[in-house]
């Protein structure tokens, strides 16, 4: 059965070749991406792939609120069914580490902005739907007031927090939706695979891409993941397992949630 599948930060990477495979199982696509002229590239390998009407393109930055709205609203506007929410797009190392919300940027792309996406989409996505959320095998203890302000932390170091803080936030909204909602999913898609971020961060290669986008693909549409809400995949070890202990207190849980609603009050 078709599906429709919004693939954040789908121009390269993981999100692109997840896209790939997607496309040649014959399911509809929704590309996103900060550039015109990635997204048209992109575009134009999929179409290799499929039809030109499984393709769809769209552009916004998601280190900026008003982006994030933007696209959730172009979603919506289409007034078509949305199946699958794959919440790829991250980032390592900026140039500039306060975006022009006056946050963080590395926090905003890697937490914030997923958040607020998917609730944005809750609605669209309806109790069949899956949002699967990109985590890591790297997390680290986050202080939620931490994602209010721009952090003079290492790269590395933010990165760690954001993906533990991803992971508490699907845990969260998992719980809170229960039966009554999508099913959501953090998976850690294999470390050290072959993505710009990956380059910068150690200065390797990596490894193969495809193992990334595959458990991505399984954790979007196979009947293992169905009732998996909730849940943290690791497919470093290739099944559902235990992330870092912060992800399990519920209280914790609740009070990183209640920092990014209240935070995201500021851009309403």
């Amino acid at each position: 059965m078709n599906k429709t599948v919004l693939i954040t930060g789908s121009t390269d990477g993981i999100g692109l070749a997840t896209a790939k495979t997607l496309a040649k199982q014959g399911h509809t696509i929704l590309l996103h991406g900060r550039s015109d002229t990635k997204l048209a590239v992109s575009r134009e390998l999929l179409l290799e792939l499929t039809s030109e009407d499984k393709v769809e393109v769209y552009a916004a930055d998601l280190s900026v609120m008003s982006d994030v709205e933007r696209l959730a609203s172009a979603i919506i506007d289409r007034n078509k069914p949305l199946d699958i929410l794959i919440n790829n797009a991250g980032v390592f190392v900026v140039p500039e580490t306060k975006s022009t919300d006056g946050l963080d940027v590395r926090f905003v792309v890697n937490t914030i902005a997923p958040y607020l996406l998917t609730k944005r989409l809750l609605p669209l996505l309806g109790k069949k739907g899956r949002v699967i959320n990109l985590s890591s095998a790297a997390q680290a203890p986050i202080n939620p007031e931490e994602l209010s302000v721009p952090s003079n932390l290492d790269d590395n170091t933010v990165y760690h927090k954001s993906k533990l803080a991803i992971t508490m936030w699907s845990k969260h909204l998992a719980g809170t939706l229960g039966k009554l909602g999508a099913v959501i999913i953090a998976v850690n898609p294999a470390s050290f695979l072959g993505s710009k971020m990956v380059r910068q961060a150690y200065g390797s290669q990596g490894g193969d891409l495809q193992r990334g986008a595959d458990i991505l693909v399984k954790a979007a549409l196979s009947d293992e993941f169905s009732d998996a809400s909730g849940l943290y995949s690791d497919n470093d070890i290739g099944k559902f397992t235990e992330p870092h202990p912060d992800a399990a207190d519920n209280l914790k849980n609740k009070v990183l949630v209640d920092t990014i609603e209240q935070l995201l009050t500021n851009f309403q």
